[in-house]
């Protein structure tokens, strides 16, 4: 059966060092398989786990797996986390800041953090790992091309958001 399917659903699982993870389809059945290359065609290196996606998928006779991403959301579970450092920063000054191009200079996901450089810029941006999760991301690789939004915050310039290349291109 080799049918393309338009299919909503949750991010069981994505390990970027295996190269691959598990989305849950709304409606149910088999675990659709994610590899890292069809992630990485929309513009994203991770997923993070319980993020909303949606996919297209093709149903093959070694299972289902996503062949595009359309679009993915937040984890539902962090837009009410609140961090720290934004406690005291009014959140319309979190909202009206400008996206920025950026490039990862380095990101520890066991540390919990890293740095941006804004483009044309030689700042660093502290990018925490709840801001990474909010943002739908799991972790970020040296290099990678992004779009944050910047504000100075308690650890001098925060990312508040970060959203890859691409989908911020397209929107």
């Amino acid at each position: 059966m080799d049918d393309e399917t338009l299919v909503y659903g949750s991010v069981k699982w994505f390990d970027p060092a295996k190269g691959f993870g598990f989305v849950v389809a709304d409606e149910g059945g088999p675990d659709i398989l994610l590899h890292a290359n069809v992630l990485r065609n929309f513009g994203q290196n991770s997923v993070a786990d319980g993020a909303r996606v949606h996919i297209k998928v093709l149903s093959t006779e070694r299972g289902v797996q996503a062949i595009e991403v359309l679009e993915i959301e937040p984890p539902e579970s962090f837009d009410q986390v609140a961090l720290a450092d934004f406690e005291e920063i009014d959140p319309a000054i979190i909202a009206a800041a400008p996206l920025q191009a950026a490039r990862v200079k380095w990101f520890d996901k066991t540390k919990g953090f890293g740095f941006a450089n804004v483009f044309g810029s030689t700042d660093d941006v502290f990018v925490h790992i709840e801001v990474l999760r909010r943002s739908g991301f799991a972790d970020l690789q040296p290099g990678e091309a992004v779009v944050i939004k910047v504000i100075d915050g308690k650890r001098g310039r925060m990312a508040t958001e970060v959203r890859s290349w691409e989908s911020a291109a397209n929107s």
